[in-house]
């Protein structure tokens, strides 16, 4: 394991394992792909440590690791962070991802964003509407004149959604649909349609104080996979910055001065340096 803060950070919302990850790399990457990914988060994956535990050089691992980084599943960068007593620095990331991502991901990722929406579960969903329908099918244990059938308790279990919303509780909505009742019972199933809408309680008022302020996303940023120099996202395609790929910055260059100009200026300072201050008279 790394120091704590450091080594491997795995990528929010990869699919699942399966037998074909990595088989679109070539065998020594796909393995090497394949330990890292079975690695916890805060493990050491720097290519000195890898090579004590693998059967590869350091040169072999350093070239591997670079032709991950440009399979979209590696990504090494700089976090900018925070402390608790209000001092900052810069600590180094090692972003891993078992699902290969592009370019425009990682960019997408290194800024703070959410790459992917997050979809809701359905499963989420399920608690409240087995709420209702459990609550609903006790009533005719306690009251036996307000048994409802499976398909009533399913019809009947959207108005109790609002109640929910809204703060009530199971014991509220139990009292509510149960005192008072006329007798006999005719329709349980209309009777409680009807108080579920009548004497729904009402929409709590609104919080006027201030909601906490929005998390700032982190400060990241990439660095180049040959030559290790920070940038940002967008300067780095496939990982490598604009040097290393071979393109060179047009530099602009000032046109010399000329001999008079320099001369000219020479006796300037000259002047200058030869006047004496006043001396100062009475007021």
């Amino acid at each position: 394991m790394a120091n704590p803060g450091y080594g491997k950070r795995a990528a929010p919302g990869q699919h699942p394992r399966s037998a074909h990850d990595f088989a679109h790399l070539p065998p020594r990457e796909a393995a090497i792909a394949a330990y890292i990914d079975r690695l916890p988060d805060g493990a050491d994956i720097s290519v000195k440590t890898l090579a004590k535990t693998l059967p590869y050089g350091q040169c072999a691992l350093r070239t591997a690791l670079n032709r991950l980084q440009e399979a979209g599943h590696l990504r090494r960068g700089r976090e900018h962070l925070t402390a608790e007593s209000g001092s900052t620095r810069w600590i180094t990331r090692s972003w891993f991802s078992r699902t290969a991502r592009d370019d425009g991901w990682w960019a997408s990722f290194t800024r703070g964003g959410v790459p992917e929406a997050q979809r809701e579960d359905p499963e989420r969903a399920r608690p409240t509407r087995s709420r209702a329908h459990i609550l609903l099918a006790a009533l005719g244990r306690t009251t036996p004149s307000l048994s409802l059938s499976q398909a009533d308790c399913a019809a009947l279990a959207p108005l109790l959604l609002p109640w929910f919303e809204r703060g009530a509780t199971d014991e509220t909505i139990h009292q509510a649909l149960t005192t008072g009742l006329p007798t006999p019972v005719h329709s349980p199933a209309a009777l409680l349609r009807t108080r579920l809408t009548s004497k729904l309680p009402p929409e709590p008022e609104p919080e006027r104080e201030r909601g906490p302020e929005p998390v700032r996303p982190p400060l990241r940023m990439l660095e180049c996979a040959t030559c290790r120099t920070p940038g940002r996202p967008e300067a780095l395609p496939g990982g490598t910055c604009g040097a290393c790929r071979g393109e060179r910055a047009l530099t602009r260059h000032k046109a010399p001065l000329s001999s008079a100009s320099v001369h000219a200026r020479a006796a300037e300072i000259r002047a200058a340096m030869s006047l004496k201050p006043r001396e100062r008279t009475p007021v």
